[in-house]
């Protein structure tokens, strides 16, 4: 009970405060894209490149974490995939962002904030990790699929090339690389710029959780709710219990690491899965309304995991 009052309602009361915003129109029409732009672009990265860069590399390229994520995402992609082709005759590309619903979970916007409340600052190098694979995973294999369809007959190299590029140009892995490199360096920063880091990244954590407030007010739930269902049955349930069935052959799941990785697991669907629609016009109320069903029953089912993983 002392998790869910003290983890969980605090971080569920922020994103209630951005919903309640976005439906009362307090900030105006473009608030939803300012403060994401805000998140994406400045905070976040602001965070991940200072946290890495002030971290030895050992700490947060850990193999055997890498490799269960690894095994657990590829998995829940999978059934993703599959749960949309059982439903029906769904193309390559709709039955590829049903698995990016499935397996691609909040991690950088709700995981990071939520790991720093439940753990400390300890957190930040395995949660990170998670970040790094399971949006580098699921982004360049699910846009690769997708393109295979939509861009039929670039050839596969080509196709690759244009998710690779999708990622690269992404501000989050942009910033963990340069805070990885920066560790490994180990490049000096000066005070005024540490500073700078903490009082920047320091804003990450409550803006990023209002902005999912904004973004959830802004969507409704129409059509497409059976494949919803479905991707929020997968996101909740079966990949917590993926990892939880694979992560023992690699981590201990009472370490930090391992228990970071449950946490990731159980979050809800990214808006990334929507915004990808969005931009291939494939399947876009099915993704919006699994991000916004998914993150509606995640009050619970994270409520849930962390009383379990008995976080005070």
């Amino acid at each position: 009970m002392q998790a869910i009052l003290n983890v969980a309602l605090p971080i569920f009361g922020v994103i209630l405060a951005g919903w309640l915003a976005g439906r009362w129109r307090i900030l105006g029409a473009d608030s939803t894209a300012a403060l994401n732009a805000f998140v994406s672009y400045f905070a976040l990265p602001v965070l991940f490149f200072g946290s890495l860069a002030r971290a030895p590399v050992t700490a947060v390229l850990d193999p055997p974490l890498i490799a269960g994520l690894t095994l657990a995402v590829l998995a829940t992609f999978g059934l993703g995939m599959l749960s949309t082709r059982l439903a029906g005759r769904a193309s390559l590309a709709a039955m590829s962002l049903q698995g990016i619903a499935a397996a691609w979970g909040n991690v950088g916007y709700m995981g990071v904030p939520l790991c720093l409340a439940a753990f400390g600052e300890r957190s930040l190098p395995p949660a990170m990790l998670s970040v790094i694979v399971i949006s580098v995973l699921c982004m360049v294999i699910g846009v690769m699929l997708v393109e295979l369809e939509v861009a039929a007959g670039h050839g596969p190299l080509r196709t690759f090339l244009r998710a690779a590029f999708k990622v690269v140009r992404n501000p989050l892995p942009l910033s963990m690389a340069l805070g990885i490199a920066a560790s490994a360096v180990q490049l000096p920063i000066p005070t005024p710029v540490e500073k700078w880091l903490d009082l920047l990244g320091a804003a990450a954590a409550p803006c990023a959780l209002f902005a999912i407030g904004l973004f959830l007010s802004d969507q409704s739930v129409r059509s497409g709710l059976l494949e919803a269902g479905m991707a929020t049955v997968i996101k909740l349930l079966l990949q917590p219990l993926l990892m939880l069935l694979i992560l023992p052959f690699f981590v201990d799941l009472q370490s930090t690491a391992g228990r970071i990785a449950l946490l990731m697991a159980a979050l809800p669907s990214a808006a990334n899965a929507f915004v990808l629609a969005c931009q291939f016009g494939i399947s876009v109320e099915q993704n919006s309304a699994a991000v916004l069903i998914s993150t509606a029953f995640s009050v619970v089912t994270v409520s849930a995991l962390l009383v379990w993983l008995s976080v005070a």
